[in-house]
């Protein structure tokens, strides 16, 4: 296939490399330039609107909000260079209420939209094993999904327009209160004289494990706090999700209580960390911090 790809950063360059490496013709741009190692095996272009005069599939993986509307809608953007019969597939984390938006005004133009955000962060988008939440029509979905299978290894399409940011914000849920709790329970066995690491491994092959006990437990205790999924980030899904509960009437009280931390976290110089990296706002709280011996004779 012909396909633009606007947003080439922690998570769209490797994205984008799958899809070249599975034969597709790809036309690049990002803001700040098309990296060299991309730029040598596809096409880059000086804007968004001429990558989807380009493409019969335009696929955006930017930040926020604000963002896909400006890759979509602002100068120089997609939509100059749509055509009918192409369709539009946002990755991004984005806004529900705004993709319904974005989607109205991109079928206005003849074409289809697809909502397909993601969750495995960097680890994911470099091994192609994202989980892919899409919404919008299933003639569309169908048409994009080899795209999606050379990018992830859970692609499901969950319903309409709006749907697959749904699930991603009930995704980063899930995600942020099981960081918190992992970063919970790691600081309560350290502080209790146990080593973390052997207490992970424990819990490891019991009823708590799961992939961030695995995965985000393992960073703790390593101290890697570099990003994979950076804490601004998650700050600004969670924020979508209070935003979204306001507006449904619906409480969600750990979810609040979880975006504080991450507030604190951001308001300690922690924008850039990864958000594993709750461990350490609740470690400035108790005065503490995990180091079990394991954990110290690895970094020895």
């Amino acid at each position: 296939m012909n396909v633009a790809f606007i947003g080439l950063g922690i998570m769209g360059r490797p994205m984008a490399g799958h899809l070249i490496a599975a034969g597709h013709s790809l036309f690049l741009h990002d803001i700040t330039g098309v990296p060299e190692e991309l730029a040598a095996k596809a096409t880059a272009v000086s804007s968004a609107a001429e990558a989807a005069r380009r493409a019969d599939i335009v696929i955006t993986m930017v930040p926020d909000t604000p963002h896909v509307e400006a890759a979509l809608f602002g100068p120089g953007g997609v939509a100059e260079g749509l055509s009918p019969g192409k369709v539009v597939v946002d990755m991004s984390s984005i806004s529900p209420i705004a993709t319904k938006g974005f989607a109205e005004k991109v079928n206005a133009l003849g074409c289809d939209y697809l909502d397909a955000p993601v969750s495995g962060g960097e680890v994911g988008a470099k091994a192609a094993s994202l989980t892919i939440m899409v919404g919008g029509p299933q003639a569309a979905f169908d048409r994009v999904k080899p795209l999606f299978e050379a990018m992830g290894k859970n692609v499901t399409l969950v319903g309409g327009n709006g749907d697959g940011q749904t699930t991603k914000v009930a995704n980063q849920i899930i995600v942020a209160l099981t960081i918190e709790a992992v970063a919970e329970a790691l600081l309560f066995a350290a502080k209790a004289g146990a080593d973390p690491a052997r207490v992970r491994q424990a819990l490891m092959g019991g009823f708590a494990a799961s992939r961030i006990l695995e995965v985000h437990g393992e960073r703790m205790i390593q101290r890697n706090f570099a990003p994979g999924f950076r804490i601004a980030l998650h700050q600004k899904d969670l924020a979508l999700a209070l935003d979204g509960a306001r507006s449904l009437g619906v409480p969600l009280p750990n979810t609040a209580a979880t975006q504080q931390l991450l507030h604190a976290a951001i308001a300690q110089g922690g924008a850039a960390w990864d958000h594993s990296a709750i461990l350490k706002v609740l470690e400035r709280q108790a005065d503490f911090e995990i180091a079990g011996p394991a954990a110290q004779q690895d970094a020895a």
